[in-house]
């Protein structure tokens, strides 16, 4: 007997990013309300969407959360998975970082899509590299429980999120070395 969609395993992702300053002055910036709205209106100006929250509470040395609601136009999306979510996708994206240890900081990641059967679950990991830059890897899964087309909206929200996360970390390349202009 074939198993139901919501029983199946969900599809992986792993994105590996670099920055090139210490674990202290990257957390400072993923801490810093100004670089996460700067960051996320990069990121979303791209698509022509709007960013409706970006929000820190919390510090660098103690730890901190992250939250970040876009709205985003649905024409970003396979065609399939278009009469799941309505006109505009409204995205949150929460982060929980812990305070560094041992000279390593971990967090957690969630990204839900309002309105459509789709969630990402990811750890965050920064470590330092041997020329004293930092590494930022997350590592989690996505799923989508859509009958038939749950396999096509996984493959896009992977395609999204990891094309998300590589350019808000040009972003954070571009905030460390000082050029923080535009919005895309």
């Amino acid at each position: 007997m074939p198993r139901r969609r919501e029983e199946e395993e969900p599809v992986h992702l792993t994105v590996d990013l670099t920055f090139p300053a210490d674990i202290a002055d990257v957390s400072t910036m993923l801490a810093d309300e100004s670089f996460v709205r700067w960051r996320a209106q990069r990121s979303t100006g791209s698509v022509n969407g709007v960013v409706e929250q970006a929000d820190v509470t919390g510090t660098a040395e103690t730890g901190f959360t992250v939250v970040v609601r876009r709205t985003l136009p649905t024409d970003i999306i396979p065609v399939q998975a278009r009469p799941f979510v309505g006109a505009h996708l409204e995205i949150r994206q929460a982060e929980a970082w812990e305070a560094a240890s041992e000279g390593r900081r971990t967090g957690t990641v969630a990204v839900e899509i309002m309105g459509a059967p789709v969630r990402v679950t990811a750890t965050a990991a920064l470590t330092t590299l041997p020329d004293g830059g930092t590494r930022l890897v997350y590592a989690g899964d996505v799923r989508a429980t859509v009958p038939l087309f749950g396999s096509v909206i996984e493959e896009a929200a992977v395609t999204a999120v990891r094309t998300t996360l590589e350019t808000e970390a040009e972003a954070g390349r571009d905030w460390l070395a000082g050029k923080r202009t535009g919005t895309a």
